[in-house]
């Protein structure tokens, strides 16, 4: 004979599971809210962002330099002044080497574009000249036609790298700003706070800016990886550029999915009109095994360790993140899955009971 539910007890139960329901309901709709407010203040939440990123990096040699008595400012500036020649130093350093070789490369492009009208010539496509040039009018016919939507979407890349420039400028000024000042914020925050606040939202604030430089200082070790076992596949096929192509990737490991991309794409393509189709393959076989093992193997490994989440937390963070809001999505996802992380186990330290002192017989009290 089956068990009879209790009433009293499903009445409970019912009444539990409303009360949860109606709180988890109000703080997604309060999520919602704040997600929507950020969202409407982007224009100065990202650069807000992009410069506490930076100033991650600036930091430790602000603070080296502050420990040796120089004023707040000064060090901020010499940073600062240290960044941007770092910064165009690098740009030099993958820019130089590629106008040095563009003579040999624009023949390149024109003797592979020639190699690829002969394979196309040839069996099984058999496509002659005349062919070639219908399509090429046909394409240029397409193309006249479309001029309202290419001129759009020029007027719209022109106002994205616009709007780029500005929030590089801004997030440089904070960063300056944030290394001259940046010491003083938590006990100016504390100050303004009434009550508990005052002592929980620094505390959790300090928190959150150390795991948002194990982020960067681990998304750095990631790019150095792949810099160097991509580095070396391209020096053992023979490609030219090797160092400017390993800096570029250093570098475009710092912006999720199209970094990795260009990167790639570059380096094939400059392997192609360099070395031949059998190379370009080869390099493109590179870095896609290098680019699955720092996605799958690497990143989740080391930012698992930094930021105290499991890998698989990791991985399914940015898939999340870049299903939601795409690049930068994928690039925030990490961060700000440690941040909710760390807030979390904040939580639970003030909200569980204190554990209890051993005695001397080795038993809690």
């Amino acid at each position: 004979m089956s068990a009879t539910l209790n009433a009293g007890r499903t009445r409970a139960a019912l009444r539990t599971s409303a009360r949860v329901s109606g709180e988890l309901l109000l703080v997604l709709v309060a999520a919602a809210v704040v997600l929507w407010v950020l969202g409407r203040m982007w224009s100065v939440v990202w650069p807000l962002i992009v410069g506490l990123l930076l100033t991650t990096l600036t930091w430790p040699p602000t603070r080296f330099l502050r420990r040796r008595g120089l004023a707040p400012a000064l060090a901020a500036s010499l940073v600062t002044v240290l960044f941007l020649l770092v910064a165009a130093g690098t740009v030099a350093l993958i820019a130089v080497p590629v106008a040095s070789e563009a003579g040999e490369l624009t023949d390149g492009v024109a003797e592979g574009v020639q190699r690829l009208r002969e394979w196309a010539a040839g069996p099984p496509l058999n496509i002659d000249d005349a062919q070639i040039a219908d399509a090429f009018d046909t394409a240029t016919a397409r193309i006249q036609d479309s001029a309202g939507a290419i001129a759009t979407t020029a007027v719209t890349g022109v106002s994205t790298v616009f709007s780029g420039v500005v929030t590089a400028v801004l997030a440089l000024f904070l960063m300056f700003f944030f290394l001259k000042d940046g010491p003083r914020f938590l006990p100016w925050l504390g100050r303004q706070l009434p009550g508990r606040l005052a002592t929980d939202v620094p505390a959790v604030a300090e928190r959150c800016w150390l795991t948002l430089g194990s982020f960067v200082r681990s998304q750095a070790l990631v790019g150095l990886i792949d810099a160097v076992l991509i580095g070396l596949g391209l020096w053992i096929l023979d490609v030219p550029l090797v160092l400017p192509l390993s800096v570029l990737t250093f570098v475009s490991a710092f912006v999720p999915i199209v970094g990795a991309l260009f990167a790639g794409f570059v380096a094939v393509l400059i392997a192609l009109v360099s070395n031949g189709l059998t190379d370009a393959l080869l390099v493109l076989a590179v870095i896609v095994v290098v680019q699955q093992l720092e996605g799958n193997v690497f990143q989740p490994m080391i930012q698992s360790r930094g930021l105290g989440l499991h890998a698989a937390v990791v991985l399914l963070a940015v898939t999340l993140g870049g299903a939601l809001s795409g690049i930068v999505g994928s690039l925030l996802a990490v961060p700000v899955a440690a941040m909710i992380a760390v807030v979390w186990n904040y939580l639970r330290e003030q909200l569980s009971d204190p554990q209890p002192a051993p005695r001397a017989d080795g038993s809690s009290t």
